[in-house]
């Protein structure tokens, strides 16, 4: 029979048999109550009528997330490499807002307190970890991060140069004050967000406007293109190619099981 260390792990890490699926589901069940809570904990006529459920409710999750976390250190063959993995320190944020709440007195610090404890949202990050194609889209991303970064420092170039042309074209009479804020006026135009603060009034103006107008529909596609191409990539890629959930290092052997640096199952 095997070790109860042992078996843990596999509960914890593992999503093959029935008990390991039920662990899932259970945290995933816990991780979507809990978010539930802060989000109802933010309004204030359910905080006031219902404060001390919801209260009750959240150190309930908070200690129920604190055994899952002391859990996995224990059961894992590398605590250490998990706890400075991604999802350890996810799992760290899941429950320390509420545990440094205690640290601070109400009156002044009241405020300081309701910031700590929209941090608890981040639980909704574990969520990732039983998405079984996440390592793709990790793989995806990671993949385009180089092209991603070109295009971004281009589409920065770009909102540099035509907010400079604004400012120059329409100046303070129309709003563009300064080129910061003429910068602001083309990203704002470029993404057709369009809030309509400030607009131009020359006829130039207008058409240098109604040229970054149509460039911002293309420039919208090519980052979507790109992850899209590398996902593609990603999905046909051989099985070894996978990510470790714990700790984020890939190319495994194509028999592996377990991740090479961490232990964590593949």
């Amino acid at each position: 029979m095997r070790p109860l260390r042992q078996r843990l792990h596999d509960i914890i890490f593992q999503h093959d048999d029935p008990a390991e699926r039920a662990f899932d589901v259970v945290v995933i069940a816990a991780i979507l109550l809990s978010v539930l809570v802060v989000m109802l904990d933010s309004v204030a006529s359910i905080s006031a009528a219902y404060g001390p459920a919801l209260y009750a409710a959240e150190w309930f999750f908070t200690i129920l997330f604190t055994v899952e976390y002391l859990l996995r250190l224990w059961t894992s063959r590398r605590p250490l490499a998990y706890a400075r993995s991604f999802y350890g320190v996810v799992d760290l944020l899941a429950v320390l807002p509420t545990y440094l709440s205690i640290l601070f007195p109400p009156g002044r610090f009241l405020v300081v307190l309701r910031v700590l404890r929209v941090l608890r949202v981040f639980r909704i990050l574990k969520l990732a970890e039983y998405v079984e194609q996440g390592a793709v889209l990790t793989a995806a991303l990671r993949a385009s991060r180089y092209k991603i970064i070109v295009f971004v420092w281009a589409v920065l170039t770009m909102v540099v140069v035509v907010g400079s042309l604004m400012y120059l074209i329409e100046g303070p009479p129309s709003g563009f004050t300064s080129i910061p804020q003429s910068i602001y006026w083309a990203i704002v135009t470029l993404t057709t967000v369009g809030y309509g603060d400030i607009a131009p009034v020359t006829p130039l103006g207008k058409g240098l406007a109604a040229t970054l107008m149509i460039m911002g529909y293309g420039i919208i596609a090519v980052p979507t293109g790109i992850v899209t191409l590398e996902l593609d990539r990603a999905s046909r890629a051989p099985r070894a190619a996978r990510v470790c959930r714990g700790c984020g290092v890939d190319r495994h052997d194509p028999d592996a099981a377990f991740c090479k640096h961490c232990g964590t199952g593949l």
